[in-house]
């Protein structure tokens, strides 16, 4: 029996600099589930959102990369912890968005949030991995270590709504870049939601944006922008991906060119190390007597 209540509808807001604006042209558009009723009207960003967001991104890279692995992973584990309080919601979102029965979006969310678990554990793993003592000739300490490349544009998968999303999300955040996530445009719904989940994770605001819209309207100004330094290609079509990569090349910006990808398969490494510069030092190992080096 209804109690005459009226139904609260979800307003979705991009999330910006760890605070959750409306579009600044004020302009949304509608968002369908698979066979077309309306969900919601999210917001249709424009150019003016995506350099709100570089700002963001740029003033949260300093306090993001020089934080410890240690404390990266804790805070992404804490937001693993948080998507599994709001399991159903996301379940009932990406049923919606990609069409799934209840058991298989409960099925994908859960492969999310695994993968999301994964990659924390990665955070002050990567170096060892990727880093090392290098032998050189000479009395010398020769130290390569893996470095943050900087602002990342993420045009994130346009199909797999969530467990696409959190892969390409996560292993750019955990190894210290900042993140600017051009959401899939047919199905924004779930990355508007990860939004307000990240929001109260204690991740530092501005160290992921999400920005919904048409892909290509936002991401052409991310990928011409000087204060971009790589930009992840995964969700743009061939022809849009080829004009991004041109339009990159501007400031030398890395770029990970789209391929095919099963989300749902083993990830490996490869995400991880796609943003890592390679910082190498020389140092010299002391005095060398007769006999060869002090140490």
């Amino acid at each position: 029996m209804s109690d005459g209540r009226l139904s609260v509808f979800k307003t979705y807001k991009l999330y910006v600099g760890g605070k959750f604006p409306r579009s600044e042209s004020g302009r949304v558009y509608e968002v369908t589930d698979s066979k077309g009723k309306w969900l919601a009207n999210a917001p249709l960003s424009s150019r003016k959102d995506a350099r709100d967001a570089v700002v963001a991104a740029r003033k949260a890279f300093g306090g993001w990369s020089g934080a410890t692995a240690y404390n990266r992973g804790q805070i992404l584990y804490r937001i693993a912890e948080m998507l599994e309080g709001r399991r159903e919601q996301f379940t009932a979102e990406v049923a919606a968005a990609e069409g799934l029965s209840k058991s298989k979006a409960a099925a994908v969310v859960d492969a999310a949030i695994d993968r999301w678990v994964w990659y924390a554990g990665w955070t002050d793993k990567i170096g060892q991995i990727v880093g090392g003592a290098n032998p050189v000739a000479g009395p010398f300490f020769n130290l390569s270590t893996p470095e943050p490349t900087g602002v990342v544009t993420i045009v994130a998968p346009q199909e797999s709504s969530f467990l696409g999303l959190v892969s390409v999300i996560a292993p750019v955040i955990a190894t210290g870049n900042t993140a600017i996530v051009v959401a899939s445009e047919k199905a924004p719904l779930p990355a508007l939601s990860l939004g307000e989940v990240l929001a109260t994770s204690d991740l530092p605001g501005g160290v992921v944006n999400v920005l919904s819209g048409r892909t290509e309207e936002i991401a052409t100004p991310l990928a011409a922008h000087q204060d971009v330094n790589a930009i992840d290609l995964t969700g743009a079509g061939e022809v849009l991906a080829k004009e991004l990569e041109i339009a990159a090349a501007d400031n030398l910006k890395r770029v990970l060119r789209p391929q095919p990808v099963d989300f749902s398969a083993d990830p490996g490494t490869h995400r991880l190390t796609a943003f890592l510069e390679t910082k190498t030092v020389w140092h010299p190992t002391g005095s060398l007597g007769a006999s060869g080096s002090a140490y």
